[in-house]
């Protein structure tokens, strides 16, 4: 009669079988290498963005500047830090998934005071202001202010590429795909987050262009359901400063992926 606690099946409630060990580890060891090769697959089916990040490693950087509304609060730096010469034109935002658009319309067109962290991909930057008093504030000169430049209409174009939030485009995270990263950008863009659009070729030179809507509108409620899609469009161009804007004409989006 056969012994069954010599047998070389599996039964759940026993320990495994001696003779199974190694095909056990070997499906295990399996198991590991697919999951590694499927993430790797995964990533590097991603469009690179560049390298971007919260330059945590510069410390905090105070600024002085005229503000403007595009609707999306910008900087035109008159006065600059380290990292931040005179002449930019720097987007803003808040702590988290928080824009700057409430604490900025006060002091639209005034000379104000910035502190905050840097955050930068490419030819892109965004200050990430601290809280408080301390992070936006009028200058205590106003005789200093100085004109901003002029904004420049650069017309119709049709172009294509990507919406995303700011914050994370600029390198607060990596860009990525898929509904996560869509959810990510759009409660983003929903806190008042500048939207960035990312186009595949430069337009004026420019890789990245603010996303404006008419009036008081940061984006139009239109394009949130575009938000992190390949797709083309046609829109105005404005270049405030360094910085583009984009009008987006909400009527002419096509998906093309």
């Amino acid at each position: 009669m056969t012994d069954r606690n010599d047998t070389t099946f599996f039964v759940g409630y026993l320990r495994c079988p001696r003779q199974l060990v190694p095909f056990v580890f070997t499906i295990i060891f399996a198991f590991i290498l697919a999951a590694v090769g499927l993430g790797y697959a995964l990533a590097a089916s991603q469009t690179d963005p560049g390298n971007g990040s919260i330059r945590f490693d510069f410390g905090r950087q105070t600024v002085q500047g005229v503000l403007e509304l595009t609707p999306a609060p910008i900087l035109h730096v008159t006065e600059g830090s380290e990292q931040i010469a005179a002449g930019e034109t720097i987007m803003l935002a808040g702590q988290g998934k928080n824009g700057a658009v409430e604490r900025a319309a006060m002091l639209e067109g005034q000379l104000v005071t910035a502190a905050g962290v840097l955050l930068e991909r490419g030819e892109l930057d965004m200050l990430q202001l601290v809280g408080g008093r301390n992070g936006l504030r009028a200058a205590d000169d106003q005789s200093l202010i100085t004109d901003i430049p002029t904004p420049e209409p650069l017309g119709r174009w049709l172009i294509t590429g990507e919406i995303c939030d700011g914050k994370c485009t600029s390198g607060a995270m990596r860009p990525g795909r898929g509904i996560a990263h869509r959810a990510c950008a759009n409660l983003c863009i929903l806190g008042g987050v500048p939207a960035v659009f990312v186009t595949e070729e430069p337009l004026a030179g420019e890789n990245f262009l603010l996303v404006t809507g008419e009036g008081e509108e940061v984006i139009p409620p239109e394009l949130l359901d575009y938000v992190g899609i390949f797709v083309a469009l046609e829109g105005d161009v404005v270049r405030h400063g360094d910085l583009l804007a984009l009008t987006v004409d909400t009527t002419t989006v096509e998906v093309l992926e």
